[in-house]
């Protein structure tokens, strides 16, 4: 969605004879729904100016196309200026603006990364304003189909209009990217530059067609983790790193180099679904093993460790796989700091004891963080789903604080599945309970979310949507026992009322049923999908969470007794009634939040429960 479009003459009007901001910040409001902070609208007024001195040049054509705050496909992010328009041989351009209004920048030694005052009091890290140009481009030429099929070129640049060219922002250490992205700063001669830029490649104006196409096209498939990992380890890049995903990288680039059993490293990343822990956390055991360091990743959860582990046979040996994934459970009988890095994806997952039967090591926790010099752990800790997970991160931090590590604490917030939209996980947070949010309802055009009457066409759906590229599943709450397990002709989830009747997928395929070419027949579980992602998945909310007299309550006795994930529940009650509670309360919430932010492109429900159907719809249109 671009918020604001016109032309170079509707553009320069609506800022020298009208508030430019206050234009924008009516059009985003029409399209959003959202009043926008006054700090963004001051930005808009002071950058928004710069860059209408800029166009105000008669060899720039009147009728090119002017875009405000485009919304990158399948991503939260905006870029926030736009021009389109054709070249002298009348190719499509677009001229895609950073816009800064940095005054002055600290250099920083990691690749792409500078230090300034970003919409706070005190200076931070983050991408330099060419890297942050340029992979906006390419994030848009690989998700737009307009883009990718219509041969248009991207020109990305950054416009730093109060910042002096001063050998810090535009140091040879960030050439790589400003040859990407040219950099123009403050000054009338900088403001020459940025227009000779714009004039090479959109000599001729075209109406915004455009902006027009790009805003209504197709978005291509997303990429995903598994299928790129050959590549990745081919040395190819195939996933563009932006923002705050290319803060944690190089953090934990240098956190690894730094590491040694004198100053062991522990590296803390909070981030939500979808916002590129596995893919940040697989880019840095690839790059780390490049540098020469012995990096192994590891994961409570074996799903995605086996889809992995699929893709590489036939391009590594086993014994190469098997040195570069790994479980939680076997460091305990590891040597202390023969690892240089260990990456722990998923680790709110990480358990008290390991083995089979849970009574081998102490703590998976202290364990992981002795045996490496530098341990980089990912963490949600609203994906907690089982009463054995301990992996909370304040108990992280303590285990680092008593091996007397550097600790460093980082935040992944872009969002790159569920559409790339922060305002579902907003939404569904609020729907189900888990901390009130300010989003009440649900954009309808942010996320394909339904409420399905029956368990049948839910799977209709699905099988449907499976047939584009094996890349949907249904899954359900552990709220059916696993017949199948012993008999292989039962079924397990039976709904008579719907004549539905279908099989758990906990046997044939186990962990590789999400890949499995005919395991759409199957329902997953939380077992086997938490930490990977599908375009479209549909989800069964059994009898453990409904609603009463308008609340949503969770029922543990709903709960399958075949499933582990709050086993001893009854026999913790005697001891913390109201603690268990609130555990197993909580547990049952992040099953669904887990498994209803799978997909990258929808999610489809069906509650077997009337009153929780009709409460999940109501939710759909709450104002």
């Amino acid at each position: 969605m671009i918020v604001y479009q016109s032309d170079k003459i509707g553009f320069l009007d609506d800022v020298y004879e009208r508030n430019i901001e206050d234009v924008v910040a009516a059009k985003y409001l029409k399209n959003t729904g959202s009043y926008v902070p006054v700090p963004v609208t001051r930005s808009w007024r002071e950058s928004l100016t710069h860059m209408a001195k800029v166009l105000r040049d008669p060899e720039i054509p009147d009728d090119i196309g002017v875009g405000i705050e485009y919304g990158i496909p399948s991503s939260a992010k905006r870029i926030d200026f736009i021009l389109s328009g054709l070249d002298n041989d009348k190719r499509p351009h677009l001229v895609i603006v950073e816009l800064k209004q940095w005054s002055r920048s600290v250099l920083s030694q990691k690749d792409g990364i500078i230090i300034a005052q970003r919409g706070g009091a005190h200076d931070r890290e983050g991408p330099h304003p060419s890297y942050q140009a340029w992979s906006y481009a390419a994030i848009l030429e690989g998700f737009n189909e307009a883009v990718y099929e219509g041969g248009i070129d991207l020109k990305p640049c950054a416009y730093l209009h109060n910042h002096a060219r001063d050998g810090v922002i535009d140091h040879p250490h960030y050439t790589p990217y400003i040859d990407k992205a040219p950099l123009f700063l403050h000054g009338d001669e900088e403001r020459k530059r940025l227009r000779e830029f714009i004039r090479q490649h959109v000599k001729h104006g075209d109406n915004g067609k455009l902006l027009y196409e790009i805003d209504k096209a197709r978005i291509r498939p997303s990429k995903m983790l598994a299928d790129s990992l050959v590549g990745m380890l081919k040395g190819n890049r195939e996933f563009v790193l932006v923002d705050d995903q290319k803060l944690v990288y190089e953090t934990c680039i240098a956190k690894s180099v730094e590491g040694s059993p004198e100053r062991k490293q522990v590296v803390i990343i909070q981030g939500g679904p979808g916002t590129g822990k596995s893919v940040v956390a697989i880019n840095l055991m690839v790059e780390l093993t490049k540098k020469g360091l012995l990096a192994k990743y590891v994961s409570k959860n074996a799903a995605p460790r086996a889809v992995y582990q699929q893709k590489l046979r036939g391009q590594r040996t086993q014994a190469q796989i098997s040195s570069m994934f790994g479980g939680s459970g076997n460091f305990h009988e590891s040597e202390a700091d023969v690892f240089d890095t260990l990456i722990v994806d998923e680790a709110h997952r990480l358990n008290e004891k390991s083995g089979l039967y849970g009574n081998l090591g102490e703590n998976q926790i202290k364990e992981i963080i002795a045996a490496a010099k530098s341990t980089i752990l990912f963490v949600d800790d609203d994906q907690i789903v089982t009463l054995n997970d301990i992996g909370q991160s304040g108990e992280i931090e303590n285990w680092a604080k008593r091996s007397g590590a550097e600790i460093t604490r980082l935040e992944l917030a872009s969002q790159f599945r569920c559409s790339g939209s922060d305002g579902y996980l907003a939404w569904l947070d609020d729907v189900l309970g888990i901390r009130p949010t300010a989003n009440p309802d649900l954009d309808p055009d942010a996320f394909d979310f339904r409420v399905v009457d029956s368990p049948k066409e839910l799977f209709e759906l699905i099988v449907d949507r499976n047939r584009r590229n094996n890349k949907s599943r249904m899954v359900a709450g552990y709220c059916w026992d696993w017949k199948s397990k012993r008999n292989p002709d039962a079924f397990d989830i039976i709904l008579p009322e719907s004549g539905f009747a279908k099989q758990w997928n906990l046997a044939s395929d186990s962990s590789l049923w999400i890949t499995a070419p005919d395991s759409v027949e199957q329902v997953g579980c939380i077992h086997t999908c938490q930490g990977l992602e599908l375009d479209y998945v549909g989800v069964i909310v059994g009898p453990d969470l409904i609603v009463r007299d308008g609340m949503l309550i969770t029922v543990p006795e709903g709960r399958s007794k075949m499933d582990r994930s709050i086993r001893g529940w009854k026999s913790m009650l005697r001891e913390d009634p109201e603690g268990t509670l609130q555990r197993v309360d909580r547990i049952i919430r992040n099953t669904y939040r887990t498994l209803m932010t799978r997909g990258m492109k929808g999610c489809y429900i069906h509650c077997t429960d009337a009153e929780t159907q009709e409460y999940f719809r109501q939710r759909l249109h709450a104002r």
